[in-house]
């Protein structure tokens, strides 16, 4: 693998371990749904469909038509619902690329059908119990969305889901509350369509009541559980690049951009390979950590375009070309995106997807 640094390196046989431990937690019959939307969370829409439906998943799930009409170009045949509200202009493609659209009012459910034209499109329909972002809230809109499918012959309603805002906080009561929103809702669809409601947390914390006809796996499948689990799921991403350069400073001397940072000793600096032109927060300079030869380094100044410093006054036979541990495990030491974001104030699921174009992928196991 020497040849990828640097770059990120992903496990797909973890994640097909991952994928196998979130099928064992789910009531049996109850499909499971892997999101790859935004390119699978970084770690690769294609490769990352290919190994979930091969562990266990039935359904696959993208934010855009476009997401889904690239996954049916690599040959992928599974079921893919874009779960973002459709658009009038989304009614061709879906329909060519057989992709099930989110429908949520009358309006939309119209335009869409005037758009689609001769053709067929599966949808789903979104309900609102409380994330208020899209979807139908209450039983009127609910009755207005199926009369406008009634009158539209060329769309499909074959299933309808909602999404929890907050099953990953410490009071359960307001996720309680739309999963009672979601039933009372649900009664008033036509039998047989597809049902879901329950996203990583709740597949955790929810589960047989929540489960219904299919869960969804976002950031749990990724390694990443966003609520404790004596699930054994693991991250299967690792971002690795070199040392560039070693110098030694001295007291008084000073680091990187803005001189945010005085030497207070003699210190051996190593630069890195790394920067926020590839995708790692400027706003992680003083607060990031690095891993070199089994050691957690903190990284001093700035962080620049496209290189960072680390304190290496630890490492005495640090050099240039030492593999660099950005993002995962090397000896005893470990960094997982958890503390990539804990450095850069965000969540675990932008520090994934943080990395720019110019950052090389390569999956193992495929």
């Amino acid at each position: 693998m020497e040849e990828l640094l640097p770059g990120r390196c992903i496990d797909l046989a973890q994640l097909r371990e991952n994928v196998r431990l979130i099928r064992g937690a789910v009531p049996e019959g109850t499909r499971l749904l892997a999101v790859v939307k935004a390119d699978a969370y970084g770690h690769g829409a294609v490769q990352v469909a290919r190994a979930a439906l091969e562990a266990g998943a039935s359904w696959l799930a993208v934010a855009l038509p476009q997401e889904g009409a690239a996954l049916r170009e690599s040959g992928i045949q599974a079921p893919i619902l874009v779960l973002g509200a459709a658009l009038p202009e989304d009614g061709p493609l879906a329909a060519r690329y057989d992709l099930t659209l989110t429908v949520c009012d009358p309006a939309s459910v119209r335009a869409l059908s005037a758009a689609v034209g001769e053709g067929r499109v599966k949808v789903h329909l979104k309900l609102d119990t409380g994330m208020c972002r899209i979807g139908a809230r209450n039983a009127a809109e609910v009755r207005a969305v199926l009369s406008a499918l009634d009158a539209c012959p060329s769309l499909t309603l074959t299933g309808a889901f909602t999404h929890f805002a907050d099953a990953d906080g410490e009071d359960m009561a307001f996720t309680r509350q739309q999963l009672e929103r979601f039933r009372a809702l649900c009664a008033l669809l036509p039998e047989g369509i597809l049902r879901h409601c329950a996203n990583s947390a709740a597949i955790h914390r929810l589960m047989p009541e929540a489960a219904f006809d299919m869960v969804r796996m976002g950031i749990s499948m990724y390694g990443y559980p966003p609520v404790p689990t004596d699930l054994p799921l693991k991250p299967f991403m690792s971002w690795r690049t070199r040392v560039t350069h070693v110098k030694e400073i001295q007291p008084g001397d000073t680091v990187s951009y803005g001189r945010t940072f005085t030497a207070d000793r003699p210190m051996r600096i190593a630069t890195i390979a790394c920067g926020y032109g590839d995708g790692y927060h400027r706003a992680a300079s003083g607060r990031a950590e690095v891993i070199v030869r089994g050691k957690r380094l903190k990284v001093v100044g700035r962080i620049c375009m496209d290189q960072m410093m680390a304190d290496a006054s630890a490492l005495a036979e640090v050099r240039p070309g030492d593999v660099v541990t950005l993002l995962g495990r090397d000896g005893n030491a470990e960094i997982t995106a958890e503390d990539m974001a804990s450095w850069s104030g965000t969540i675990s699921y932008e520090m994934l997807l943080a990395a720019t174009g110019r950052v090389k992928r390569v999956w193992l196991h495929e």
